[in-house]
């Protein structure tokens, strides 16, 4: 992780919802810097704001207030072809439920967001098979999603997010729809992903073995960063990066329950 580069700036961020009696602050000024080759993950009880946040990075929400900037552009300004080039190239979005189109392949699935820019799937062939084998689906590539197992659907759609090389890749609670077999090999192929390709990897989970993955955690109660754990990836195990999440979960009041 090259520490003197921030990739992406979010600077005093709001989002509010709703006017009058119906007003709901979801985002209160958050502000925040993510490194390039960082896995960061974010955590947060429901309604704390953390899937708020990220969809605002992915331009999915437009925020009340404040900047997000990638690579010194604040993407706000960002408008037709500049903000398309944003979502295709720049960023690779990972969702809970896989999101994939039934009625195509796995390879059709993976190269969609290339199709969507003029690129062709015989053009992105060499990254397909390297995406495949890093991400253990090569087997399914010419398969439907109705053919597929859960875990190898979700493998798919990493694949997906990251075929088109963006910047960063955002994950919205990418285990939430897997068993714990195979949330863990999930997990593994992501943190190899961010291991060996530095590749920024930006995770919102209410799991705490998922988010022993990262190497950061920032902790979201009420729209607001009230808490952040660093993992020492040199000498801290997973395991007990692990622990400190949970020993941290524990003192914010009453477990997993009531803090994730």
């Amino acid at each position: 992780m090259n520490t003197q580069n921030r990739i992406l700036q979010v600077e005093s961020l709001t989002k509010v919802y709703g006017k009058g009696d119906n007003r709901t602050e979801a985002l209160k000024g958050i502000t925040f810097d993510v490194l390039e080759g960082e896995f960061l993950g974010i955590m947060g009880a429901s309604g704390s704001g953390k899937t708020t946040l990220l969809n605002c990075i992915a331009t999915m929400l437009k925020p009340t207030s404040g900047k997000i900037i990638l690579h010194g552009q604040d993407i706000s300004g960002f408008r037709g072809g500049a903000l398309a080039d944003y979502r295709g190239k720049e960023i690779g979005y990972l969702f809970q439920e896989f999101e994939l189109l039934d009625n195509l392949t796995a390879r059709e699935n993976i190269t969609l967001p290339l199709s969507l820019h003029g690129v062709t799937a015989q053009k992105a062939e060499s990254n397909i098979r390297e995406l495949a084998s890093m991400l253990d689906i090569a087997g399914v590539l010419d398969k439907f999603p109705g053919q597929m197992s859960g875990g190898q659907k979700q493998r798919v759609a990493a694949a997906r997010a990251l075929i088109s090389n963006p910047d960063i890749v955002l994950a919205d609670e990418p285990t939430g729809a897997l068993d714990s077999k195979n949330s863990k090999i999930l997990m593994d192929k992501l943190s190899a992903i961010n291991s060996e390709q530095q590749k920024t990897i930006m995770m919102v989970t209410h799991d705490a073995n998922a988010a022993s993955y990262c190497s950061r955690i920032l902790f979201i109660q009420d729209g607001c960063i009230f808490h952040e754990l660093r993992r020492n990836i040199l000498s801290e195990s997973i395991t007990a990066f692990y622990d400190r999440i949970v020993a941290v979960m524990a003192q914010l009041g009453g477990g997993s329950a009531n803090v994730l």
